[in-house]
């Protein structure tokens, strides 16, 4: 069936009309969400075993079976210091010599100390003089007792100046004050110190001690009198000791208590400053 041009021509732009509605609505239609994965089966974790107290004492430090470290110090030990500001005129001894208690360690150039002393001594021998004077004339009573009391005073007051240089005078030598070893030396020949400045350290290596620092618990069972060995790691030497003193109070931080030991026998290969390890038998701790 043939319509009229001007029928066909309408029929044309409705169907176009209608394609664009149905393009326009499918437009707005939303798409279709994309399927969702599963999920992956979360798997029960496996039960975790209690730490027993077994367990947790043996991850813990044993302190009644840790190494317990031994400082070796000198008995008699010092720092002499001067005792006068000066210069140094000679140091007479160095290190790891042996000395003599009494022997001369170093001298000050003291001149002018000596100077003064001269000059007091001078004084003080007018002032008794004039004293002496005074009293030949007041037996002959040309003098009298206030004269006699003043010269006195005079004297007195010279003869303390003496002494006075005198003990200014000794510092100018440092002596030893036992007899040792010079273990370090400070100042040199010709050096300028001051008062109180340090010299010479000396030390007695004859006379050993042992200082340690064991677990407060051992207060229970270490007393003076007990016996324990120290070995020194590098010779692997042993030596016998024996606790002399005990510290009155306990480490705060470390919980550690101090002891002093005295060695008994030959230490003939010991010497102040050493590190060596205290082995205490174990028959002494189960007491």
């Amino acid at each position: 069936m043939r319509f009229p041009k001007t029928v066909r021509h309408r029929i044309s732009i409705a169907a176009l009309v209608l394609s664009g509605c149905l393009g326009v609505a499918e437009a707005q239609v939303p798409a279709a969400p994309p399927a969702r994965t599963a999920a992956p089966a979360i798997r029960p974790a496996a039960p975790v075993a209690p730490v027993t107290s077994a367990q947790t004492q043996s991850l813990l430090p044993d302190l009644d079976n840790r190494d317990i470290s031994v400082l070796i110090q000198s008995s008699e030990e010092t720092t002499l210091s001067s005792q006068m500001a000066g210069k140094v005129k000679r140091v007479a001894q160095s290190i790891g010599d042996n000395v003599e208690r009494g022997a001369v360690l170093l001298e000050f150039d003291c001149s002018e100390q000596q100077a003064q002393l001269q000059s007091v001594e001078a004084e003080y021998n007018g002032a008794r003089e004039t004293h002496l004077t005074k009293l030949r004339l007041q037996a002959l009573g040309a003098a009298g007792e206030l004269e006699v009391t003043v010269a006195a005073s005079a004297a007195d007051r010279a003869r303390s100046q003496v002494t006075f240089r005198e003990s200014q005078l000794a510092y100018c030598k440092v002596l030893a004050p036992f007899s040792g070893r010079v273990a370090k030396v400070r100042v040199k020949n010709a050096e300028s110190v001051a008062v109180g400045q340090p010299l010479l350290e000396m030390l007695n290596p004859g006379s050993l001690k042992a200082q340690l620092f064991v677990p407060a618990a051992w207060i229970r069972w270490v007393r003076p009198g007990t016996m324990f060995t120290v070995k020194t790691p590098d010779d692997g030497r042993s030596y016998r000791a024996r606790v002399s003193k005990l510290n009155t109070r306990i480490e705060g931080v470390s919980q550690a208590l101090e002891l002093e030991a005295r060695f008994e026998g030959s230490t003939q290969w010991l010497l102040p400053g050493m590190i060596g390890t205290a082995i205490f038998d174990q028959r002494a701790r189960s007491k």
